[in-house]
């Protein structure tokens, strides 16, 4: 009986889908699942928002604001112990590095994310932000919505292209709905996830973004997520100033990228001991939110402080609750330790098991680094007066342009989420000049130099690009007729009767290639029946041109092609076994399919 209704279920759903493909165009379909993705981001971010305020005023309602608590210390290793124990018994997959998983996903599962990554991270970041981890809510968000738009591609099965799509206006729609920003969105969508500015993607991206801002301006109100006015007009004057802000952002940049790595690489090596991870990372993180209680959250009142303040007092507010409250000589002592100490906050935070992006992090290391380049700039009157507020608004896009390698991102979403447009020209220069400069050291963004050193980057490069997207294991032909060493020809040429290809690998007991036998060169001796019984398969076989691993990436496989001028070229897993044949010929067909399915608009 079940299964009967679920056949009726089943058919009434195909019914649907058939009916809308006669009744209405793809095109049309993709820009209302367009508009669903931004809807359901919006709700999304409304709700994580909602959880981490909740939990927030639960946990710290009762506290006086005025004076230091231990519990301060406590709640982010509780809070990353509970994400960790979520994470684990309730999830039970990996959901660290959101908009890393988005890029593995575009480049090498065919834009699929798992149904999960619709929820768990909303609901593991705001465990771990609303008890004061020191990390950002906005990619986990993002990654939640490209997992809401690729599921709701997977529902109405869309092919691959519109599913890369619309894993772009989840991505796009995220990040306008979070920050109110549906520029900022959209470009995050080229920069960062390197989706193509073509006619058919522009609208549905920008459908996502204007749907997720709407209702997010309907649930949660127009007030920005900072507050920022201008201190004084830009004057050309001050393009100096704005060249070395960029340029040291950009080596903020880098320090954040090198450091944040640095750190990864230490807490993976317990990656098979959590509790120990634990351990280590929640007593770094309390240790330092103890020494610096800006630290303490996403720090973004730390952020509105400095972008806010007018006189030393109004900036010597983030001393407070430190060891350095009340001791204003020290500002620029204490900001520089909370710059330098962040990236090992967020480091420990996530490495400890807690849930959250770099995104923020990079925003408030940002402003931080801004703020203090002003001050010393005004200090030791290196050139004309810059405005310390208006240089922590331009420091926010300078390192994020370094960190993301995305300028035009910084720029707008600086600009939309301030309202800082009349600093329009300096945010470009300081976001340029820091992009340049980290670019110098690092080829790659924070989120994509991970995915750089396998080859599985998609990047605006069209050849490189689909080679990315191309997998191996979809190309082995797997059909092969294989011999043993000690095989008469006789035998081999039965085995020739059988086969569709020139090759024919001898393997041993094991499964494991010890050489080949090409038909088209053993033909002296292939006819001849005489013989039958003289050659055996090791006499006869010599050594593949090349060898192919089954994890290699598709330009290394093209580049083997092209070295060797091989018609076909075995693939070994990771046991040294012999799973298959890949044909040049298959590779290049299937290649050129994919350049023709990219190509249309």
């Amino acid at each position: 009986m079940d299964i009967a209704i679920e056949n009726d279920k089943l058919t009434a759903f195909d019914r649907l889908l058939a009916w809308r493909e006669q009744h209405i165009s793809q095109r049309t379909f993709i820009l209302f699942l367009a508009f669903l993705v931004g809807f359901f981001c919006a709700v999304a971010a409304f709700l994580l928002h909602s959880l981490i305020n909740e939990i927030v005023h639960f946990l710290t309602s009762s506290f006086d604001r005025g004076t230091a608590n231990w519990l301060y210390l406590v709640y982010p290793v509780i809070g990353i112990f509970l994400t960790s124990l979520f994470v684990r018994y309730v999830v039970k997959d990996n959901i660290s590095h959101g908009i890393t998983r988005i890029l593995y996903a575009i480049s090498s599962k065919k834009s699929r994310l798992r149904a999960h990554n619709c929820w768990s991270s909303l609901i593991a970041s705001a465990i771990t932000i609303g008890f004061g981890g020191s990390v950002g809510a906005e990619a986990p968000i993002v990654l939640t919505g490209s997992a809401i738009g690729s599921n709701l591609g997977k529902l109405f099965r869309m092919d691959n292209k519109t599913l890369m799509l619309l894993v772009g206006c989840g991505a796009a729609g995220a990040i306008a709905g979070i920050f109110k920003a549906p520029i900022a969105g959209l470009v995050f969508t080229l920069e960062v996830l390197m989706i193509d500015l073509t006619m058919a993607s522009l609208l549905p991206v920008l459908v996502s973004c204007v749907t997720a801002t709407c209702f997010t301006y309907i649930f949660r109100g127009s007030t920005a997520l900072f507050s920022f006015t201008l201190d004084a007009d830009w004057v050309i004057e001050r393009v100096p100033s704005n060249i070395l802000l960029g340029i040291f952002c950009g080596l903020i940049s880098l320090y954040f990228i090198r450091t944040m790595t640095f750190c990864e690489d230490i807490f993976a090596k317990f990656k098979e001991k959590p509790y120990v991870r634990l351990l280590i990372g929640g007593a770094v993180l309390s240790l330092l939110i103890f020494l610096f209680p800006s630290l303490y959250g996403e720090g973004y009142d730390d952020i509105n402080m400095l972008l806010n303040g007018r006189t030393e007092a109004d900036w010597n507010e983030v001393l407070n609750n430190s060891l350095f409250a009340a001791r204003g000589h020290l500002v620029i002592l204490y900001i520089t330790l909370v710059l330098l100490t962040k990236v090992v906050a967020t480091s420990a935070t996530n490495g400890g098991g807690g849930c959250g992006g770099t995104f923020a992090p990079s925003l408030f290391i940002g402003c931080f680094g801004g703020f203090l380049f002003a001050r010393l700039w005004n200090i030791y009157e290196i050139g004309v007066y810059v405005p310390e507020k208006n240089f922590a608004l331009l420091g926010m896009a300078g390192v994020m342009s370094g960190v993301m390698h995305a300028p035009l991102t910084g720029i707008f979403l600086i600009a939309e989420i301030t309202g800082g447009y009349s600093l329009f020209l300096p945010l470009m220069i300081v976001s340029v000049c820091s992009y340049l400069t980290i670019n110098i050291f690092e080829s790659h963004s924070i989120y994509g130099m991970r995915l750089a050193k396998q080859g599985r980057l998609i990047t605006h490069h069209t050849d490189h690009a689909i080679l990315t997207l191309m997998s191996l294991d979809s190309v082995i032909d797997r059909n092969y007729k294989s011999v043993t060493p000690d095989m008469e020809l006789g035998m081999i040429v039965n085995k020739v009767s059988m086969s569709r290809h020139d090759i024919l690998p001898v393997l041993d007991a094991g499964g494991f290639l010890l050489g080949e036998i090409n038909i088209t060169k053993i033909r002296h001796v292939l006819f001849r029946t005489e013989l039958y019984h003289h050659f055996h398969a090791h006499q006869l076989m010599m050594q593949p041109p090349a060898i192919l691993r089954d994890d290699d990436a598709m330009t290394i496989v093209m580049k083997t092609f092209d070295r060797t001028h091989a018609d076909s070229l075995p693939v070994l897993d990771r046991d040294n076994r012999l799973k298959g044949y890949v044909l040049r010929q298959k590779v290049y067909a299937m290649y050129r399919k994919m350049v023709a399915d990219m190509s249309q608009d």
